[in-house]
């Protein structure tokens, strides 16, 4: 059996063809297109559906698959009737009018109920769909279902229209983890009714011909990117881990932590895993912060270049992006300014220095896995095993734990088996100078009221 999986991210999309070995047969990647429409920047979702539809019927043709899975990025919803949507996908990355926000804001529900913090932009996406519904309630009268974003590209592939729990679960103000239910704001709004019958990530809910083929695949129900990732490891039977997914967002989970330990503040969250039940999250946006920082570096990076910024003591100092456990202060680069490589190397430290801290704060003191691409060459994960020494660290065997968690799912689903190459042992790195590193930044971060060192933390 070989499955495609949509693994549609905010940066990136790509499509992957798995066997039952978890080997990827064959790949294609694009970039999706955000447009204005209005006073809304919206996905291109017609340029990426034809997109998505040629890969996939490549796959049909090429690779003979019996199924397509989707792993999807969070803070996304659609709205949909009967054939179509009935408003375009709104972009996440845009902050209502200060005069709506205020409106809005006051009908988000409290964070003991949600564990949704109170973020900018459309980070938790319930606040986003009160920004639509304030401006064109018209969308959601005319709207049959809504749909989180890998329900909508299962639905979209000639799915059914169904919900899933990992998805509306991921820090969207619209469930309630403790009760495993919709939250209040989903019952002031009179959105139940408009939510549509549950069904497990995975499930086959549709099937659908591409391609060449005659005989159609099956169309299984998405699942949110992260919370594939962390069932890629634990289905593994590592025992107790914390995963940390990287990409656009670098996302911090770990399952024992407390619920009560979750800072609203710092962009400490719970997540939903795919079974239903509460995970302890923190996260920040490391992918775009790396771009950020690094000005668009896209090649290797040499540990002498490393070495060369830790011991001239050029680092990034939060933040570079909204949200995050550091908000509130303007990113910036102190020390001498460094040449390209360089450049690239301070990314790679402050993504590392950062994920060290998300750590602490997220009372992490069990195996921890590196997953996705912020990884690749293995670096990123060799500098956090040499800064908490106390803590065994492991790497993905390829960079595609979302895919790879979703593709599990979706033969999970059929009663097949589904074997994924194991996590590797990670080597910590040796760079002179990097705990020192770690508390100056630490210490400038403190002094600039954004940042202080979590008591307690492993090390």
């Amino acid at each position: 059996m070989k499955v495609a999986v949509l693994d549609f991210g905010k940066t990136n999309s790509k499509l992957f063809v798995f066997d039952q070995h978890g080997q990827i047969l064959g790949e294609r990647r694009t970039q999706p297109n955000w447009t204005r429409e209005c006073d809304f920047s919206v996905l291109d979702e017609a340029a990426l559906h034809d997109w998505a539809a040629r890969a996939v019927g490549e796959a049909v043709d090429i690779h003979g698959i019996e199924g397509l899975m989707v792993s999807g990025h969070g803070c996304t919803f659609a709205l949909v009737d009967d054939a179509a949507l009935t408003h375009s996908i709104l972009d996440y990355e845009q902050e209502p009018p200060a005069e709506i926000a205020a409106q809005i804001d006051r009908r988000i529900p409290d964070f003991a109920e949600t564990f949704s913090p109170r973020l900018p932009l459309g980070f938790n996406y319930g606040r986003h769909m009160l920004w639509l519904k304030t401006v064109q309630p018209s969308v959601f009268a005319a709207a049959k279902s809504i749909l989180g974003y890998p329900q909508y590209w299962s639905w979209r592939f000639g799915g059914r229209a169904v919900s899933e729990v990992s998805y509306l679960g991921c820090h969207s103000h619209l469930w309630a983890p403790r009760k495993r239910d919709f939250s209040s704001l989903v019952d002031a709004e009179g959105w139940r009714r408009q939510m549509p019958a549950f069904e497990p990530a995975g499930a086959v809910i549709g099937e659908q011909s591409f391609g060449g083929a005659t005989r159609p695949i099956a169309i299984h129900n998405g699942v949110h990117d992260s919370n594939a990732a962390l069932h890629a490891y634990r289905r593994q039977e590592l025992g107790p881990v914390t995963v940390v997914s990287t990409g656009t967002w670098v996302v911090v989970l770990n399952p024992d932590c407390p619920l009560d330990s979750l800072d609203r503040d710092r962009d400490m969250l719970v997540n939903v895993d795919v079974d239903g039940g509460p995970v302890p999250t923190i996260r920040f946006m490391g992918g775009r912060e790396f771009a950020t920082i690094s000005a668009g570096w896209q090649g290797a990076i040499a540990p002498s270049a490393v070495q060369q910024v830790i011991g001239a003591g050029i680092m990034a100092l939060p933040s570079f992006a909204p949200g995050g456990p550091m908000p509130g202060h303007r990113g910036e680069l102190v020390g001498r300014t460094p040449n390209a490589e360089e450049r690239a190397a301070v990314a790679l430290l402050y993504v590392a220095l950062m994920v060290d801290l998300c750590l602490d704060l997220i009372h992490s003191n069990d195996t921890v896995i590196v997953d996705g691409g912020l990884n690749s060459g293995g670096l990123l994960a060799s500098l956090l095993a040499q800064l908490r020494p106390g803590q065994a660290f492991m790497q993905g065997a390829t960079l595609e734990g979302s895919a790879t968690g979703a593709a599990a799912l979706a033969f999970e689903n059929v009663g097949r088996e589904f074997a994924a190459e194991a996590p590797e042992p990670v080597r910590a790195s040796s760079f002179t100078g990097l705990a020192f590193h770690r508390d100056s930044w630490r210490g400038l971060a403190a002094d600039r009221g954004v940042a202080d060192a979590a008591a307690g933390g492993a090390r």
